[in-house]
C-alpha cells in the first residue's frame, strides 16, 4: 500500500472545458485527473478530457456502479482504456441507499455483497475480450452469459484498466481490499479515520504491493482573503456529509456522534442555515488542511504523506500557473521526505 513516490492529482468536472482543462493540468505537473459523478456523467467528461490530453492519467472517482449494469460499464470503461492509450483507472462506488432506491431506482440491498460481484463480473467479462476465456458468469445478482462475436469491442494491447472501489466502513473497505486494486477514501475522511480504520480494514482484507490508496483531503488555500471564504463554505459542506446517518461512525472516533444526530435532525426538517454553526474549528482542523501556499506541502505530507499512495487537490482560482506547478513539486518532494516537517523548514 502506502510507501514510494506519492502522486499528486487533481479534479475535473463538466463536459464545457474538460479538454482543456485536462491539458492544463498536465502542463502543470499533476499524475491524474479524476472525475466524478455528481450532476452528469464522468466517463462523458474523460472522453473529452483523454482527447486534450497526452500523458496524464484518468479516473472516475466515483462512477455509481449499482446505478448500472457490469456490461455497461465494462463497455464505457473498455472504451475509455483504449481511446486514452491505457490511462484509466475505474473507480467505482456503490451510493447510498436512498439514491440508488429514490434517484435511479435500481435494487440497493446488500450493497457490500453486489460491489464484490460487481467487481468479478466486470473481470470475467474483460476476461472474455480480451483473452478469450469463456462467458460464463452466473453471480447471484447479474448474469453474462451472452457474447456474439459481433457485440465483442475492438481489440487493443492495453488491457483493462484497474479497478478502484470507493467507501467509508469497514466491510466495503475489505471487499476493495478482497476484490480490487485499490481504494478511493470518501472526501468526507480524516487522517485518523485512515490510519484507524481504514488501513487496518485493507490489511484484513489483503490489500498487498501494488494497491493504491487514494484520497482528496479538503484543502483550503491562497490568499487570506480567500482562505475565509473557502472555510465558510467548507463548513457548509460539512454540515451536509456529517448529517448523514452512515457517516456516524467516523463522528463517533472524534467524540461528536451528538452533534452528528443534531445535524441529522436538522436536515429532516430543512433548516439548513442552522446546520453550519455546528461545524466548530476543531472539525475544521481535522478534516481540512487550512494553510498558505507556502505552509500546504508540509502540512499535507505531515498529515498523509505515510498513508496514501496518491493524493488529489484543487488549485486555487486565483493561483498563477508557475505557482501551481512548483505548489506540485513541492508537494511531492515532501511527501518524498523522511521528515515532511524539516523540508518545510528548508523552504
Amino acid at each position: 500500500m502506502a510507501g514510494g513516490v506519492m502522486l499528486i492529482d487533481s479534479t475535473i468536472a463538466g463536459l464545457d472545458d474538460a479538454a482543456s482543462r485536462a491539458a492544463g493540468l498536465e502542463r502543470l505537473g499533476f499524475d491524474g485527473l479524476w472525475a466524478g459523478e455528481m450532476n452528469g456523467d464522468p466517463f462523458l467528461t474523460l472522453a473529452l478530457a483523454a482527447h486534450g490530453s497526452d500523458r496524464i492519467g484518468l479516473g472516475t472517482s466515483v462512477a455509481v456502479a449499482l446505478a448500472r449494469s457490469p456490461m455497461t460499464v465494462a463497455y464505457s470503461a473498455d472504451d475509455l482504456q483504449r481511446f486514452s492509450g491505457g490511462r484509466l483507472r475505474l473507480g467505482l462506488g456503490s451510493q447510498v441507499r436512498a439514491h440508488i432506491d429514490r434517484r435511479f431506482a435500481m435494487p440497493s440491498d446488500r450493497p457490500a455483497a453486489r460491489m464484490r460481484e460487481y467487481v468479478r463480473a466486470l473481470r470475467a467479462i474483460w476476461a472474455h475480450w480480451h483473452d478469450g476465456a469463456d462467458l460464463a458468469f452466473d453471480g447471484e445478482f447479474t448474469h453474462h452469459t451472452l457474447m456474439p462475436p459481433d457485440f465483442v469491442p475492438p481489440a487493443h494491447g492495453f488491457g483493462p484498466p484497474r479497478i478502484l472501489l470507493a467507501g467509508v466502513g469497514p466491510v466495503m473497505t475489505r471487499v476493495a481490499a478482497e476484490v480490487a486494486d485499490g481504494f478511493l477514501c470518501h472526501g468526507f475522511t480524516t487522517a485518523r479515520w485512515i490510519r484507524e480504520r481504514t488501513l487496518p480494514a485493507l490489511t484484513a482484507g489483503g490489500a498487498g504491493d501494488g494497491f493504491e490508496v487514494v484520497a482528496t483531503p479538503f484543502v483550503v488555500t491562497g490568499t487570506d482573503e480567500r482562505i475565509e471564504r473557502g472555510v465558510a463554505a467548507l463548513r457548509r459542506r460539512l454540515a451536509f456529509y456529517a448529517s448523514t446517518p452512515a457517516y456516524r461512525p467516523l463522528l463517533e472516533l472524534h467524540g461528536w456522534a451528538d452533534a452528528g444526530i443534531e445535524l441529522t435532525r436538522l436536515s429532516t426538517a430543512g433548516e439548513w442555515d442552522r446546520m453550519t454553526a455546528l461545524i466548530g474549528d476543531d472539525m475544521i482542523d481535522e478534516f481540512a488542511v487550512v494553510a498558505s501556499p507556502r505552509e500546504l506541502p508540509g502540512r499535507l505530507a505531515r498529515r498523509f504523506g505515510a498513508l496514501l499512495t496518491r493524493m488529489s487537490f484543487a488549485p486555487g482560482p486565483d493561483m498563477a500557473a508557475d505557482e501551481v506547478a512548483e505548489l506540485v513539486q513541492r508537494i511531492r518532494r515532501c511527501c518524498a521526505e523522511e521528515d515532511p516537517g524539516a523540508a518545510v523548514a528548508r523552504e
